[in-house]
């Protein structure tokens, strides 16, 4: 036994040392392979802000406290990925502005009181959503004692998930709270002259009529003008705000679409007409048709021209019995067989009044039940269905209608109520439970009937197989292995006529229009270098993307920034162009307005006409049949009564205004008007003082390492 002992003891230290050794071995080999954030940074950070790193576990625990939140919300067990997009977004919003704006605060001294908090959960001003949430939809009240009660119960009576869920609204209140206390102090700083009240009013009040001459930049031929390189550099350097880019990747690839062969179409063929027998057969129409089709059943009923023209010839002008079939038959890439799955005498629509008997937890619903059977004896025994229906139905809509709910037709209302409204006789009453609870359901009139039917479809979809998605990347192997370059990219879709396609792709994009599943390339694509083939994780070429197989290049990267002058030197052309013709124009009017007061003559001079617009605003921004022209109508809304204006460079050319008449409304009232700006200023102040703050902030998002 001691032997065993010794020889356990060394060999639990013999594995201690080995593992050891092993972990040391990998950590150095990580750390010289790469892996090491003493030498790459650290490959777990997400983010920083302002000097502190957010790292990725806690970053994805934040995610999943909110994916949690918006589970409960939205009552689904399961989020869809393009949820969990907005759930990342939403999370690192609300990181970034906890960072920057949490030592605002501190330093303003902005915060709520525990005594702060307690007023607005359970005191006398209650913040809007617990009113919301304890409101007693029957009287519009506030159950403050059900608030009470439930922050009693809230560390041992109440669920985890509904735990988790009321510290998340605390946490959104005081975060409400403090937000507003910041927004305030910001908007008490903002002021309103009264000059500015004034102006504003006349600027709101006074309405022109002008003439105008336009002369177009259109006008002007380039060689008209004179563009240097030294102009081109000089506007460049003083507008380069113009020119900023943000991180872009363009890449150009080739998709090899994966779709049926003809030996696809031939199986599918052949299985459709194998299953007719078994089809015909069947007792159980439904569960055979939701364990072989591709489409489960349908329950719909069908008037002969809601049918396809041939399905509904033979299901109502032939001597087809119910359990008949009809096909095989191809459509809409799929094969076919109908089959009469019923026929009867029925209603377009119906009348029908309900009680409702809404369900909020699960030991409610054998209570709700038997309050149902009761109202259905006591309304089949003489009660008034819809003094009932007032006293007991949750619908309140429709229980001051006495439970009416009117004709409706098929389509209408959920699937268990429809069905019993129209399977009903005249005043039968039928129990039925849904989504919203249990129904109480009386039929008070039939429409006229009509045949209808019910088609039982199996469907089978032709869908490449196994065999066709390997020959696809056979094809798409062959050619991402003999082109290794984009020169031999190039030459092989010229040389074999491929149908080579382009998309620019931002870091943070999920998708590339047409193509299923794209991020995977979308990342890969910003791990590549220009003129490389792009590789995903694995090393592969071939990316396979719902039903393509994608084969890329990266043509072109551009980093946020500026953009170099080379890049962007056309652009420059065209607006210096514009400059020199505007420049060009203004001496030209300028020339002909010299000692002229008639807009006309200074029309003809130019060669052009005279143009007017009416009923112009300061605020307007556009001139009818020209575009935005905001300097020209600024020029308009000052300029007095038959006074010429000097020439006006705007947006699409050069123009001189004579205003030929104004009007102003007599609202005069200056206080209100002081009053509108100043909570227009207010309701700015939060959000534009949040992103000052913002924009000299230091961030740096590297999600898309990650997601």
């Amino acid at each position: 036994m001691a032997t065993l002992q010794t020889i356990r003891t060394k060999a639990g230290l013999l594995v201690a040392i080995v593992i050891g050794v092993s972990l040391a071995a990998f950590i150095l080999g990580d750390m010289f392979q790469g892996g090491s954030s003493l030498f790459q940074g650290n490959r777990l950070e997400i983010g920083e802000i302002n000097g502190e790193s957010i790292q990725y576990p806690q970053f994805q625990q934040e995610v999943e406290k909110l994916g949690d939140i918006y589970r409960m919300n939205s009552g689904q067990n399961q989020l869809d990925e393009q949820t969990w997009v907005q759930v990342r977004e939403q999370t690192w919003q609300n990181i970034v502005r906890d960072q920057i704006m949490g030592d605002v605060y501190d330093n303003l001294g902005i915060e709520v009181s525990s005594e702060e908090l307690f007023d607005m959960l359970q005191g006398t001003n209650l913040h809007p959503i617990i009113q919301q949430l304890f409101r007693n939809p029957n009287t519009g009240q506030v159950d403050r004692g059900a608030v009470v009660q439930f922050l009693r119960n809230l560390e041992t009576g109440v669920a985890p998930e509904q735990r988790q869920y009321w510290l998340y609204l605390e946490n959104q209140i005081v975060d409400e709270r403090v937000q507003s206390k910041y927004s305030n102090m910001v908007g008490k700083g903002l002021y309103v002259t009264s000059q500015e009240a004034q102006q504003s009013v006349e600027q709101r009040n006074k309405q022109v009529n002008f003439d105008y001459i336009m002369l177009n930049h259109n006008s002007v031929a380039d060689s008209q003008v004179v563009v240097t390189d030294k102009d081109l550099r000089k506007y460049y350097d003083e507008n380069q705000d113009n020119y900023k880019q943000e991180k872009l990747r363009r890449i150009e690839y080739i998709a090899f679409e994966v779709t049926p062969s003809k030996q696809d179409y031939e199986h599918t063929e052949k299985w459709i007409n194998g299953i007719v027998s078994d089809f015909a057969s069947a007792t159980d129409n439904v569960a055979f048709i939701n364990a072989n089709s591709d489409v489960d059943f349908d329950d719909s009923w069908y008037k002969k021209e809601d049918l396809q023209e041939d399905i509904g010839t033979w299901a109502f002008e032939t001597d087809a019995e119910v359990n008949s079939i009809f096909g095989p038959y191809f459509e809409d890439d799929a094969y076919k067989l109908a089959k009469l799955y019923a026929s009867e005498m029925m209603p377009d629509s119906v009348e029908a009044r309900h009680i409702l008997l809404r369900i909020n937890t699960q030991p409610e619903v054998l209570a709700k039940q038997a309050l149902a059977d009761s109202l259905k004896s006591a309304i089949e025994s003489g009660s008034d269905f819809a003094s009932l229906a007032s006293a007991f139905s949750d619908d309140q809509g429709s229980a001051i209608q006495g439970g009416d709910l009117g004709w409706f037709g098929r389509g209408q209302m959920v699937k268990p109520f429809e069905e019993a409204a129209f399977s009903n006789k005249v005043n039968e009453i039928t129990i039925v439970q849904s989504q919203f609870g249990i129904h109480l359901v009386q039929t008070t009139d039939r429409g006229k009937a009509s045949r209808q039917v019910q088609i039982a479809y199996l469907v089978r979809n032709v869908t490449p197989s196994t065999q066709t998605y390997q020959n696809v990347y056979a094809k798409a192997s062959e050619f991402a292995g003999k082109n290794l370059s984009k020169e031999d990219f190039d030459a092989a879709v010229a040389e074999q006529n491929l149908d080579k396609k382009t998309a620019s792709v931002r870091e943070a994009d999920r998708q590339i229009a047409g193509l299923e599943n794209s991020r995977s390339l979308i990342r890969a694509a910003y791990n590549s270098e220009v003129g490389e083939i792009i590789q995903d994780t694995q090393g592969s070429t071939i990316f396979d993307l719902g039903d393509n197989f994608i084969v890329a290049t990266l043509i072109s990267a551009t980093e946020e920034g500026i953009a170099s002058f080379e890049s962007v030197k056309a652009r420059v052309e065209l607006a210096v162009l514009k400059e020199k013709k505007s420049q060009y124009l203004l001496e030209k009017a300028n020339a002909a307005l010299e000692g002229k007061t008639d807009l006309e003559e200074i029309a003809t001079e130019l060669g052009t006409t005279v143009r007017n617009a009416n009923n112009i605003n300061f605020s307007a921004i556009q001139i009818p049949g020209v575009g935005m022209e905001p300097k020209v109508i600024g020029t308009a809304s000052s300029l007095s009564t038959d006074k010429i204006s000097t020439p006006v460079a705007g947006n699409n050319g050069v123009f001189i205004v004579k205003v030929t008449s104004a009007s102003e409304e007599d609202n005069q009232d200056v206080e209100s008007e002081k009053l509108r700006l100043v909570q227009s200023l207010n309701f700015r102040a939060s959000s534009q003082a949040y992103n000052a703050h913002r924009e000299k902030a230091e961030i740096e998002d590297q999600r898309t390492k990650f997601y």
